[in-house]
């Protein structure tokens, strides 16, 4: 009995452990700072893709499910190195992160030599 209250007890610490290694490390790292600029601003141009026709919805869903799995990954990488961000971690979530850039790039060109010209607002508007 004392032995499984104490492995639930110790589970449970390093489950608090791993679920703060972001909150332990400095966010204003320039490393995690970078990734996290990265993934915000792919956040934005999927965002303002959809509103203006560029990408569609189904497009949009699947590229902020590839950033939420890149920003899952930097979590568990940090967890791994006592909250740090590593240079081959950034490394790694950077070429990801480029790979699902360059398919926004990609989805907008496709979508409007197909046709699905992006929304202009009107003069004065």
């Amino acid at each position: 009995m004392k032995a499984l209250l104490a492995l639930t007890v110790l589970g449970l610490f390093s489950f608090a452990s791993l679920a703060s290694a972001e909150s332990n490390y400095a966010k204003d790292h320039p490393r995690v700072h970078e990734v996290n600029k990265r993934l915000k601003n792919q956040k934005n141009r999927v965002e303002k893709g959809e509103a203006n026709g560029t990408l569609t919805k189904q497009q949009g869903n699947k590229i902020e499910r590839q950033d939420a799995k890149i920003n899952q990954e930097k979590k568990d990488m940090m967890a791994n190195d006592n909250g740090h961000l590593t240079k081959a971690d950034q490394r790694a979530l950077n070429k990801q992160e480029n790979k699902t850039s360059n398919e926004i790039t990609r989805d907008e060109h496709k979508n409007e030599a197909a046709g699905a010209a992006p929304a202009v607002p009107a003069p004065g508007n």
